[in-house]
């Protein structure tokens, strides 16, 4: 558990954004969870890209399943430019993704 774990633990930031996304019964909950980790992130690790990114698919899936489709779909266009700017066009993740749009 990352409880009692200083902020800036990996361990904790790692096992917030499993939660996050397991926590699929209740999206408004993980989303919570997954703006925190975001933010832990942006504030501790922000060279580590591809994480955070990650991430803020997830919380657009959460958006999603939360009936927020238009955020959603604007988050999944910004997350995607990221992407193809960080890993580029012909980068599996960025293949995997493009039909989510």
């Amino acid at each position: 558990t990352y409880l009692g774990r200083p902020m800036t633990d990996w361990i904790r930031c790692e096992s917030m954004g499993v939660l996050g996304g397991a926590i699929r019964n209740s999206p408004e909950e993980g989303y919570q969870v997954l703006e925190a980790n975001l933010a832990l992130y942006r504030r501790f690790w922000p060279h580590n890209i591809t994480s955070i990114l990650i991430v803020e698919t997830s919380l657009a899936t959460c958006l999603s399943a939360m009936g927020r489709e238009e955020e959603a779909l604007v988050l999944k266009r910004e997350t995607f430019a990221k992407q193809i700017a960080f890993q580029g066009v012909g980068h599996e993740n960025t293949l995997i993704d493009a039909p989510h749009l």
